[in-house]
């Protein structure tokens, strides 16, 4: 009887999971395995949001493999040591893994390959599990990635992509192969309160129900920010519970503009990957480089303080941000506004804020966090880089009844309508009832700062 490892990574669901597949021959056992890496502590990436989303998620895995007969067994470690310690206990021949894009990842993948092929053991890696289309899988002549969308978004949507897999009807796990406890979501201090349940059974559904009840009316309603008509997918897809290839089918199979608008999102998703994956060091370095001079010292450190305590002056990005820190997620509309402010109105290194985003934030990865901070910020791949989003304006637009700025700054819920966008423009004992701060610094001062940093007559 042949035995193997599947090593899960960030593909923590039994559906359309390619290396459990392939490790589950005729009358093969298995050993499915997460590894609790305290590098990812050392790195500052196991915030509270996400150790507690991790823990739901691997119940969920868990779950679903003892439906099937089997369990997950958990280590914590090194993985490349877990990984051949495992190996050697269950005199296992090969591991399966997935591909990931991250130089983190690769070079785990780098030392795991070494130290099993050293032992006369194989490592498979897949592809396509953790983004729908693997990073890599097109690029454009002469580049080894795309650095425009649109075009990426072409070749993207003319690839094939593969066939969902169903989940194995039976997984065999080797009977003396120690487990510690499950990590518990109980245990996990400093979490937000509103985050939500992980797992794979609860992303399933949410998928279900988000096609069913809200698709049609996506692509019109997506920047809706009191609509609230975004999926909140983002946190399944980032750690596996929902296949990102999956859902691209599954949106497809429903049909409409609503479900191809969201099938472009997952599409950005993976031009991000493909991002990463061919420079690792966008994770920290500006991709395009803008020789910003960021502002530093105490009263940029006290602006900074201010963006995340919600307490900016400006509603609409104040209120993203508490809603940041209250449920660990908020919608891409709300990103881009806050971002926009703290790299541009504020003129503060984007550094600062996707490390505020990536200790809240429960979908937060080096691939989409950071990249999207760069493409805000004007330092990634944004063809028009100095634009500034003017957070009055987007608040009239996208919260034009001021519902969604009422719920999250609760102080200013006696402002009727579109004017909660422009509390400084009370006087006197109106403007004293209401605890709330004025603007940091006024919007044209902000934009002329920023336009001088820049260059001035730069588009």
């Amino acid at each position: 009887m042949n035995v193997s490892v599947v090593l899960f990574t960030s593909d923590l669901r039994v559906h359309d999971h390619p290396p459990l597949r392939a490790a589950l021959g005729p009358g093969n056992e298995t050993v499915p395995l997460f590894v609790r890496d305290p590098a990812v502590d050392r790195a500052g990436f196991a915030a509270p949001n996400r150790l507690a989303f991790l823990a739901d998620c691997l119940a969920g895995l868990d779950s679903g493999l003892r439906e099937r007969g089997g369990r997950l067994v958990v280590r914590s470690g090194d993985p490349v040591a877990e990984v051949c310690a495992v190996v050697r206990e269950a005199d296992a021949e090969e591991v399966h893994m997935a591909a990931g894009c991250s130089a983190f990842a690769l070079h785990r993948e780098h030392r795991l390959r070494s130290a099993l092929e050293a032992d006369g053991r194989r490592l498979y890696v897949h592809d396509g599990v953790v983004t729908a289309l693997p990073a890599g899988a097109v690029t454009p002549s002469g580049s080894d990635h795309f650095a425009v969308f649109t075009p990426y978004f072409r070749r993207w949507s003319a690839e094939r992509l593969r066939e969902p897999l169903a989940p194995p009807q039976e997984v065999r796990v080797p009977g003396a192969i120690r487990s510690e406890a499950l990590p518990s979501r109980k245990a996990v201090a400093s979490v937000s309160e509103g985050l939500a349940t992980g797992g794979e059974r609860e992303g399933r559904q949410r998928l279900a129900d988000w096609l069913e009840e809200y698709a049609d009316g996506y692509e019109a309603g997506h920047d809706d920010l009191p609509g609230d008509a975004t999926s909140r997918l983002s946190p399944y897809i980032h750690f596996g519970a929902v296949s990102a290839a999956e859902a691209v089918h599954r949106a497809r199979s429903r049909g409409g503009a609503g479900a191809e608008a969201f099938v472009r999102q997952l599409c950005w998703r993976d031009f991000q990957y493909q991002l990463l994956a061919a420079r690792p060091a966008a994770a920290v370095e500006d991709y395009r480089p803008r020789s910003d001079r960021w502002r530093r010292g105490k009263a940029a450190e006290a602006d900074l303080l201010a963006w995340k305590e919600g307490r900016t002056g400006y509603p609409v990005v104040d209120a993203a941000m508490r809603q940041l820190a209250h449920e660990g997620w908020m919608p891409g509309r709300g990103r881009l506004l806050a971002a926009s402010f703290l790299t541009k109105t504020l003129y503060i290194d984007w550094r600062a804020g996707a490390r505020h985003f990536l200790d809240l934030l429960v979908d937060g990865d080096v691939a989409n966090n950071q990249l999207n901070w760069q493409w805000v910020a004007g330092t990634g791949t944004d063809s028009r880089p100095n634009r500034v989003l003017n957070p009055v304006i987007q608040g009239r637009r996208y919260d034009p009844d001021g519902a969604y700025v009422r719920r999250w700054v609760p102080e200013l819920a006696g402002l009727p309508g579109p004017s909660v966008h422009e509390p400084w423009k009370l006087t006197g004992l109106e403007r004293a009832e209401y605890d709330y701060p004025d603007p940091l610094v006024g919007l044209p001062e902000g934009l002329a700062r920023f336009r001088q940093a820049r260059g001035k007559d730069a588009p």
